[in-house]
């Protein structure tokens, strides 16, 4: 049982983190904050970061374990072109 639960886990993981480049790649191309919300991408990324430092705890390096990191590293790009956009929003005066 505890395979399966791993291999759930790292699918969970993967398909968070296939959503995160198309996150991205719109946040970059739209320049604009419409539709994003900060504190939503905050608690996902403060969410995989506990998921990482409970596999730290427990000593359970499995593969959902190394997934984490990629995802944390994309919300943290989603956030820093969020903050981007913003000031392109405010030096454009929408």
């Amino acid at each position: 049982m505890e395979g399966l639960a791993n291999i759930l886990e790292t699918v969970m993981i993967i398909c968070f983190g296939i959503s995160w480049p198309l996150s991205i790649i719109r946040s970059y191309r739209s320049r604009s904050t419409k539709g994003k919300s900060l504190m939503f991408s905050c608690f996902i990324g403060f969410g995989y970061i506990c998921g990482i430092i409970s596999k730290c705890l427990t000593h359970t390096y499995n593969l959902a374990f190394w997934f984490y990191f990629p995802n944390v590293i994309m919300v943290c790009t989603d956030i820093a072109l969020y903050f981007r956009n913003r000031a392109i929003e405010k030096t454009e005066g929408k």
